[in-house]
């Protein structure tokens, strides 16, 4: 089943138990879906890896405009943002811990046998690829950072 027909079967479970939280973000979700179909011209679709993606956007613009309310003192505005995260983010596979990801970013410097900040970059696509959907690319950075400098 793709990620499409999930959102609509949520979408109808969520219209029947008036949820407007969760329709307000599956709403998020299918129209970011249907815009990249749109850009991308495919006609088979988009692929997984596109899906994730468009998925671990969503979440990110949720959780930076949940921080910025906070920021401001405003908690009214930050919760609905954080729970339409939350909702979003069980469509993405299960997210590694800290430590997981510094163990495959680990593996992977010595695998490419990177050695410095010059390095990051390299190290960053490898890590983004083998990582994408697990992990999202702040903690991922972070911690090649640490790693490399």
């Amino acid at each position: 089943m793709s990620l499409q027909d999930k959102v609509m079967v949520e979408m109808k479970a969520a219209m029947k138990a008036k949820d407007s939280a969760k329709l307000e973000a599956l709403r998020a979700v299918k129209g970011a879906i249907l815009l990249a179909n749109t850009e991308s011209y495919s006609k088979e679709g988009l692929s997984e890896e596109e899906e994730l993606n468009i998925l671990q956007k969503l979440v990110k613009q949720r959780k930076d405009s949940a921080a910025i309310y906070k920021e401001q003192g405003r908690e009214d505005l930050a919760e609905p943002e954080i729970k339409q995260a939350e909702i979003i983010e069980a469509f993405l596979p299960e997210q590694l811990s800290e430590e997981e990801v510094a163990a495959k970013v680990d593996a992977i410097i010595a695998e490419t046998g990177a050695s410095s900040m010059k390095d990051m970059g390299k190290v960053m696509g490898m890590a983004s690829k083998e990582l994408n959907g697990k992990a999202d690319g702040k903690t991922i950075s972070t911690i090649v950072k640490q790693r490399l400098s």
